[in-house]
């Protein structure tokens, strides 16, 4: 037995161009990173190309591992400020370390693309830069959203892409006076914030 829309007359969603030119995108770059392999073990020889790739990689190494103790003070110095009562203090866009893990992991990938990219994102005026262009775009994008929660949203992808499995409908409880409430039948808090 099935339920909601038959799929002949449901209309046909458009791919969106994110997920039609990634695959694409990936694939080319893989391409060019083997091709710049290959060229540059021929003009300097395989074991150059060995040690690039292993000293990238004990780079990325050392970036991520010094990012993930930078994390960790920053964690551990917001949460004695909040116990001593001071309102910790914002970051400004590109202070964070997300762009210097990602510098790390793009270092421990092997590729030279990939790491002059990692380079690239460990240089401070271009991590500010980063920084500030995802944080307009971030805040673009939450202004153009409508207001609710992610069980909101969680529910409205559920209402519009049913799987057959649920069906929509409404509990109705009726009260009758004299009934003897149990232990079921006081306030509960909903499972998800």
């Amino acid at each position: 037995m099935t339920t909601g829309v038959p799929t002949s007359t449901a209309p046909r969603q458009r791919r969106s161009p994110a997920r039609t030119f990634l695959p694409l995108a990936l694939a080319a770059w893989l391409i060019l990173e083997i091709w710049l392999l290959g060229l540059v073990a021929g003009a300097a020889g395989g074991l150059t190309v060995a040690a690039l790739l292993a000293g990238g990689m004990v780079l990325g190494v050392v970036v991520i591992k010094r990012a993930g103790r930078r994390a960790f003070k920053n964690l551990t110095d917001t949460f004695q400020q909040a116990q001593q009562g001071v309102r910790p203090t914002p970051q400004q866009p590109g202070q964070g370390n997300g762009l210097t893990m990602l510098a790390g992991l793009l270092l421990i990938m092997p590729g030279l693309l990939s790491d002059v990219a990692g380079l690239l994102c460990l240089l401070p005026p271009v991590r500010g830069w980063i920084g500030r262009r995802t944080a307009s775009s971030l805040e673009r994008r939450m202004a153009s959203a409508s207001a609710g929660t992610f069980a909101d949203a969680f529910q409205q992808a559920r209402i519009h892409h049913p799987d057959g499995k649920v069906v929509q409908g409404e509990v109705i409880r009726e009260d009758r006076p004299g009934q003897h409430p149990g232990p079921d039948t006081g306030y509960r808090p909903p499972l998800s914030p």
